[in-house]
């Protein structure tokens, strides 16, 4: 990434969120070269933490790249927040039918101008007790179906030290080891000619998470286990009341 591109504001994040990741953790790089391409990218990512952005951003940064997220809408409405986020180059995403569309087409533009577009496809933090990735949405199947870009894989492990989903434990020591790895764009060529019907999205996504989950146990260790899906809301009502009788 040539340095002089990037716009004040970019410069401005990087120098205030770069030294205190610095100083805040004690990293490990892997697989850096795969983000080293040319043209647009989208980079999928297990999500164990609030702190997993801060952690990628400095990996896709230290990379070469200039990391786009995907951030709600309402956030980018946010007075100053907003103005600063857009000209971050960061990407609003919309909720509903019609706005989902037009946040899809933000995202085709971003590839096409050779963004590197970050997803987590769990949409959220993971569910799973032990940080395992879960069952995910399909968005970044159905992008890479419309886009055809590179789908490069990033695990994590250690940002869970720093924010701990399942406690909401702040650790404010310094130097947390974190580990961040990235792997070979996921091969999805099986599906290049495939209709986005519901069923392909899915065999899609459970192949990018599964490649996730594969990766996760090479970096933090053990035997992962089947995907989480979480239970049906019907279901945990259920065991509520159950567990009330």
């Amino acid at each position: 990434m040539a340095r002089r591109r990037l716009g004040f504001w970019q410069r401005f994040a990087v120098g205030l969120v770069k030294p205190v990741m610095t100083v805040w953790t004690r990293r490990i790089w892997r697989g850096q070269e795969h983000l080293h391409r040319d043209g647009g990218i989208i980079i999928v990512a297990n999500h164990i933490s609030h702190a997993d952005p801060l952690v990628s951003a400095h990996f896709i940064y230290d990379s070469g790249r200039w990391p786009q997220y995907l951030g709600k809408a309402s956030v980018f409405r946010v007075p100053v927040v907003g103005w600063i986020l857009h000209r971050c180059r960061q990407i609003p995403v919309e909720r509903g039918s019609v706005d989902a569309v037009r946040s899809l087409d933000a995202l085709v533009a971003a590839l096409d101008e050779g963004g590197a577009v970050v997803i987590y496809p769990e949409g959220t933090t993971t569910r799973q007790p032990e940080l395992w990735p879960m069952k995910a949405k399909t968005g970044a199947a159905r992008l890479a179906l419309a886009t055809g870009a590179p789908v490069v894989p990033v695990v994590m492990w250690g940002p869970e030290r720093i924010f701990d989903p399942r406690t909401t434990r702040v650790s404010l020591r310094p130097r947390i080891p974190v580990t961040v790895a990235a792997g070979e764009p996921i091969d999805l060529s099986r599906w290049a000619d495939a209709q986005p019907t519901r069923a392909t999205l899915e065999e899609m996504t459970d192949t990018i998470m599964l490649r996730l989950r594969d990766m996760l146990a090479e970096i933090r260790g053990g035997t992962p286990p089947p995907l989480w899906e979480r239970p049906a809301r019907s279901s945990v009502g259920r065991e509520q009341r159950d567990d009330a009788a």
